[in-house]
């Protein structure tokens, strides 16, 4: 690895950040994502091998005030930025260079137009995704409903095969992970809505959210009763107390990789809006005072190779944005995830509901608004309409506190985002 002898450090706004002595590579990337130590590692020795770059984790904060202060002197020695797609959100789109004629970018067509924040330029390149997906025992499919594909199901078509298999077993065996530690408030937020609403905020409370929570009660008719004490599906899964299940790919994983075999992995279903779901989108981009361009243009598209997305899939457990043919030696807990979360995230009807963003401290208060949903409506039997007119000025109180402004899928706003 190549590194400059000279500090980068001569802009005084900056030099509180670079210790004298310490030498600086070629190209800096700057980075939220990796951070634990043996991420760290295994981006500079399998990702970025043969690269003459300077991997630098750090956490938001840090990140973001480096960031700031270079912005602000008009020059440093950050090459490339790492981040999550709400990190890039709430820059400025004029301080991150249009990357639109890279040549590279998500197999997903989403993905890129996400990418756009907003504009008609390509403010970041997706780089790596996570998500929810569903899994089910393959004793199941024999009860998928006549002409359903369980790669294109619809939410109608789920509850019908679940209803199938309690039929035929006597038993609900949908499994949702409604227990203390389940991910349920994710299931609503980027699933649930964004399929029935389109949005997620400025929908809570209309018509269309009214007829998602009607579909939520049928589902909830056909689930094992006891999900209100499941939190990782996993081992539900390996129990067989469940045969279909949601969950996030991490929570499922020892069921695939215990018994590979007797499971597979799928997309959610869609609703009348499309195929909600939640990715966890992390990007590449570059700042307006990278020291070299065409040197971090090159590590972008580096980041983005076939071959470079498995070994990034190897180092963070992160799966690849692109078209990739994953290699056998992977955990198959990793192969099957990998699949059906590429299957999501390039689907025709792909609706994706990202993670919310601009919340502060107040991200487990707004998460409190979906679960008390679910339990008056699903769980107590409370009038829909009642609950989330309710319900509705709490969150737009969050809202309003917060100033956080709308996400995808919602309309963009300025300012607050609405409850309309």
């Amino acid at each position: 690895m190549k590194f400059k002898t000279k500090l980068a450090g001569a802009v005084s706004g900056i030099a509180i950040f670079v210790s004298a002595g310490v030498a600086q590579a070629e190209t800096l990337f700057w980075s939220t994502q990796a951070k634990p130590v043996e991420e760290a590692q295994a981006m500079r020795e399998q990702v970025l091998a043969g690269q003459d770059v300077d991997y630098q984790p750090n956490d938001g904060g840090p990140w973001l005030t480096r960031l700031n202060a270079e912005l602000q002197a008009g020059s440093g020695t950050i090459g490339v930025l790492g981040a999550l797609h709400g990190d890039f959100s709430a820059m400025n789109p004029d301080d991150l260079v249009d990357l639109g004629d890279l040549g590279v970018g998500s197999a997903s067509a989403t993905f890129n137009e996400l990418a756009k924040l907003g504009t008609d330029s390509a403010q970041y390149i997706p780089w790596m995704q996570a998500s929810y997906i569903m899994a089910a025992n393959k004793k199941a499919l024999e009860h998928l409903p006549e002409g359903a594909d369980i790669n294109a199901l619809t939410y109608d078509q789920l509850i019908a095969w679940a209803g199938n298999v309690q039929a035929a077993t006597g038993d609900a065996k949908f499994g949702f992970p409604a227990g203390p530690k389940g991910l349920k408030h994710r299931f609503f937020q980027g699933y649930l809505y964004p399929s029935y609403t389109n949005g997620v905020v400025r929908t809570f409370a209309s018509d269309e959210a009214v007829t998602a929570w009607e579909k939520m009660r049928e589902l909830w008719a056909v689930t094992n009763p006891a999900s209100t004490n499941f939190s990782f599906l996993q081992e539900q899964l390996l129990s067989e107390d469940v045969w279909i299940a949601f969950d996030h790919t991490s929570r499922l994983a020892q069921a695939f990789n215990e018994r590979p075999d007797d499971f597979v992995a799928f997309p959610a279903p869609a609703g009348p809006t499309g195929r909600g779901f939640m990715p966890v989108i992390a990007g590449v981009a570059i700042p307006r005072t990278a020291p070299d361009m065409d040197a971090a243009k090159a590590v972008v598209q580096h980041l983005l190779k076939p071959e470079t997305q498995v070994a990034t899939l190897r180092a963070t457990n992160f799966f690849p944005v692109v078209d990739v043919a994953l290699p056998d030696d992977l955990p198959p807990a990793v192969q099957a995830a990998g699949d059906a979360v590429a299957k999501m995230s390039a689907s025709a009807d792909a609706n994706p509901g990202l993670l919310p963003a601009g919340l502060g401290d107040k991200g487990g208060d707004f998460n409190r608004v979906f679960v008390d949903a679910f339990e008056r409506i699903v769980l107590a039997g409370q009038d829909i309409r009642a609950v989330l007119d309710d319900q509705k000025t709490r969150l737009q109180a969050i809202m309003d506190e917060t100033g956080a402004p709308c996400w995808a899928p919602d309309a963009p706003s300025d300012g607050a985002c609405p409850v309309e």
